[in-house]
């Protein structure tokens, strides 16, 4: 592996790389040292004129995942030095990074993981099939033929592959397809949370590089949205480096490259990792500069700033009117004959997906509410309810419960428009709207948490399932308006990101060469902070901004997909809410858990602590019949591995919070509640099933329904059990006559249902046995009168019946053919020797039948 990458990445082509990577660093940072400048002023003039759009009526938390790991769980990794799969222990801690430890001993002992897996940029696949098109994809000329593998064979048939459009690829495998779909869930939420790598909180920092990297690539000739800009900046940079490079080196060294197809993709996969990994080093250490060097000006830049605001902002509204004058005879043909009749059906495809995902939330809150509501009204101890609100806390960051909120936003579809207004893929767009999913049920989740603390602080908790359902009531509300708000502005920035980089691309060639002489009506100790560039943009995104306004504005008056009107505002609903706000989340344990006795607590933390366990947010369960060291989910320290069974699952009352609603797919539409009294009395009073012969007492001296008793039952694995009750029920068998059949088969199964009187059965039972098969043999080579006439004598013995006639017995008499024989089914019967004058009880299992 070190030779292919050392063999097409000499020293040349390496001097190569870090001078392309500097030069392109170089430029990227001229031009957002300039727009630093301009984010600088545009966050100065906001905290002096204020402005906003509405109230959020729900509460934020600063840091939700705070002394929280997202999730830890064994799977198979395939190594690519020794091309074996081994088993590695994974742990998602809150930062989401995907760390691999070489067991779960070594996790436990904080060593160092052996590998880190930044997951930003990649795509968490399921199939070899789809990871065969994106691999086609990766060499010009060298495609895989369909149905054939690349360069690894997969242990299971359940694959979890990391692919990456630079970097390397990552490939995992589980037993089972749930494990599949619980991981498949926990690597797109590492995926989705480090691809949303820019900090909203950053007012100067990130504006300034994202309007950076857009005019970048803009000065490149690339508009519109990117799919790579993704993960933290200098993984963006890393990428923006590599949209020139990689399909330059690509045509250097794809044609040299040796072997079969695999090989060739498998070699390419690990030099373009190679490169982007020097690319990725380069951009850290300069994009860290770049920041320090711009940070250095920030006081002295601040400080002109808020002395000259009003003569700055003067000047730029007189710079714009001008650009203005330019732009808008170009601008308004083009928004009648391109804009505005497609305005509408945009605006349809993004409102249908993510409307959908936004009420899939509002019904997963609804039912952890509603369960727990249940438990209080089933009379749940203070410890359940503890557990529940602490697994409710996490309910947004449990990717496998907020999986069925994903996939509605991702069946978001533009295709049709991607062409016509130069969209790479909707990606952009389904990321986003996931992340301010993810956030809206954060908010809803902690403002219930705050007013029921409220409540229980004012009122105690003498009815809290009234306390619950008020508060439910007032956090759906609220819930309400903010999804419509939320709505509405991501309809509106959505529709900007489309149409602005087409309106640019086509009115740039024809207004960009008149922009510089604008340069000349702004004042030199003003031009850091006013960019003609940049006021071009602001004077196209006004002009489209009004019909899009009208668009949203229109389908909220409609009331379409349940969004507000803007003239609707919540007001005073809570005046006092906001202090709220400032609390930290309610540690739900230790409130719900101070009066329990001591020992309870010591058994907690000396079990492994319930604490411990709602320090992980989710928790995969062993499945029944899957070997320990090859199982692919085990859980964390402190959790107990519980079974899971399939379409009939009884959780235990310890079940862990992630659990319960990752099997929703196996419960039944109203569930059972968690502390059901006949639950709880099954696992207090387990039932035991056994089969007994019948006692020799009438059938009418044996008692019949439950009579309580006192002793012990012995298993058959020899575990030993207190029994209290007995329960009897008396079943009458269906017999059989002989005379029914003739042959030997047919004989058989006389003897099974022949059972008419009994003796002695310690004494006979041997000599049964050994007489029976002997009896059958010799049965099937007479002919069918002395079969009749041996058969009849032995019942006259036994029971002075009478004999059969001829014509009765050959009715089915005779020897059935084989095939006949293999397809009638006997019932497993109790089987009686007749024959040898005795009935006695015979095991078919111990029967053994030869036919001549």
């Amino acid at each position: 592996m070190g030779d292919v990458v050392s063999s097409h990445l000499d020293e040349g082509r390496r001097e190569m790389i870090t001078a392309r990577t500097r030069d392109v660093m170089k430029e990227f940072s001229d031009v957002y040292e300039q727009q630093y400048a301009v984010a600088l002023f545009n966050s100065v003039r906001y905290e002096i004129e204020g402005g906003g759009g509405a109230q959020s009526q729900l509460l934020h938390r600063q840091d939700p995942l705070a002394g929280r790991t997202i999730f830890s769980g064994s799977l198979f990794q395939y190594l690519e030095e020794n091309r074996k799969w081994r088993n590695r222990f994974v742990s998602v801690p809150s930062t989401y990074s995907f760390d691999l430890y070489e067991s779960k001993t070594a996790h436990d002992r904080e060593l160092h993981p052996k590998v880190t897996i930044h997951c930003a940029g990649y795509k968490a696949l399921t199939s070899m099939e789809e990871y065969l098109q994106l691999m086609n994809t990766s060499l010009p000329g060298i495609k895989a033929r369909v149905g054939s593998h690349p360069f690894i064979k997969v242990a299971t048939q359940f694959p979890l592959i990391l692919w990456h459009p630079y970097a390397r690829h990552h490939y995992f495998c589980v037993m089972t397809e749930k494990e599949q779909k619980k991981w498949h869930a926990v690597l797109q939420d590492c995926v989705r949370h480090c691809n949303n790598g820019l900090s909203e909180d950053s007012t100067v920092e990130t504006p300034a590089f994202t309007d950076a990297v857009r005019h970048h690539r803009q000065n490149k000739g690339h508009y519109g949205t990117w799919d790579m800009m993704c993960g933290a900046p200098p993984q963006i940079l890393a990428n923006l480096v590599m949209e020139t490079l990689h399909p330059e080196l690509r045509n250097v060294i794809g044609p040299r490259l040796k072997g079969k197809m695999q090989q060739r993709q498998r070699h390419w996969m690990l030099v373009s990792d190679a490169v982007y990994k020097q690319v990725l080093s380069q951009t850290k250490n300069q994009y860290g500069a770049m920041v320090d060097g711009c940070e250095a000006q920030r006081v002295q830049l601040d400080a002109r700033l808020r002395t000259d605001m009003d003569q700055i902002i003067t000047s730029k509204e007189h710079v714009s009117s001008k650009i203005q004058a330019l732009v808008l005879p170009k601008t308004e043909p083009l928004l009648r004959t391109s804009i505005q009749p497609y305005i509408s059906s945009i605006l349809e495809a993004l409102m249908e997906p993510t409307s959908r995902g936004f009420s899939e939330v509002r019904e997963v809150f609804f039912k952890e509410l509603v369960e727990i509501s249940k438990n209080s009204l089933n009379g749940g101890s203070k410890d359940k309810m503890g557990d529940h609100l602490e697994r409710l806390s996490m309910l947004a960051f449990h990717p496998v419960k907020m999986q069925s909120c994903y996939e509605q936003v991702e069946q978001l579809n533009l295709e049709g428009l991607q062409q016509r207004f130069e969209v790479g893929s909707p990606s952009v767009f389904v990321s986003r709207a996931q992340i301010l999913m993810r956030e809206q049920m954060d908010n809803a989740v902690y403002t219930f948490e705050q007013l029921l603390h409220q409540s229980l602080e004012g009122k105690g908790e003498d009815d809290m399932c009234k306390t619950i359902q008020r508060c439910q009531d007032r956090v759906i509300k609220k819930y309400d308006y903010d999804s419509s708000t939320v709505r509405k502005k991501f309809f509106r920035e959505a529709l900007l990101q489309i149409i602005i980089p087409f309106m640019l691309q086509q009115l740039s060639p024809s207004c960009s060469p008149e922009l510089p002489r604008f340069k000349e009506l702004i004042f030199e100790d003003f031009s850091r902070f006013l960019l003609v560039e940049n006021m071009f943009e602001e004077v196209v995104l006004h002009s489209v901004t009004k019909d899009i306004m009208m668009a949203v504005k229109e389908a909220a008056v409609q009331r379409r997909h349940n969004l507000y009107r803007d003239s609707i505002v919540l007001t005073n609903s809570d005046p006092n809410l906001h202090l709220l706000g400032e609390n930290p989340s309610v540690d739900w344990a230790t409130k719900f858990g101070e009066e329990e006795h001591e020992g309870s607590v010591v058994g907690v933390i000396e079990g492994g602590g319930s604490k411990s366990r709602r320090r992980q947010v989710v928790s995969m369960i062993q499945l029944d019949g899957v070997p320990l060291p090859y199982e692919s989910c085990l859980e964390v320290p402190g959790e107990e591995i519980i079974p899971e069974e399939e379409d009939s699952e009884v959780f235990d009352k310890n079940m862990e919070y992630q659990e319960e609603d990752e099997e929703n797919e196996d419960l039944p539409k109203e569930p059972m509640s968690p502390d059901s009294v006949n639950l709880i009395r099954d696992l207090i009073n387990p039932i035991v099933e056994m089969v007994v012969p019948e006692s020799e007492e009438k059938e009418s001296d044996v008692p019949k329904g439950t009579q309580p008793t006192r002793g012990i039952l012995t298993s058959e694995d020899g575990v030993q059990e207190e029994v209290t009750h007995v329960t009897t029920i008396v079943e009458d068998v269906p017999r059989r006559s002989l005379r029914d059949k003739t042959s030997p088969h047919a004989i058989l199964r006389q003897l099974v249902g022949s059972m008419k009187e009994k003796a002695d059965k310690e004494a006979q039972e041997e000599v049964a046995i050994k007489n029976v098969p002997e009896e059958i043999h010799l049965a099937a080579q007479e002919d069918d009168s002395g079969l009749i006439a041996e058969v009849s004598a032995a019942e006259s013995d036994l029971e002075s019946a009478p004999v059969p006639t001829e014509s009765s017995s050959r009715e089915d008499s005779g020897f059935q053919s084989l095939t006949n024989m293999e397809a009638e089914e006997i019932e497993p019967q109790p089987i009686t020797n007749g024959l040898s004058g005795e009935d006695k009880v015979i095991d078919p299992v111990d029967v053994e039948v030869t036919l001549a």
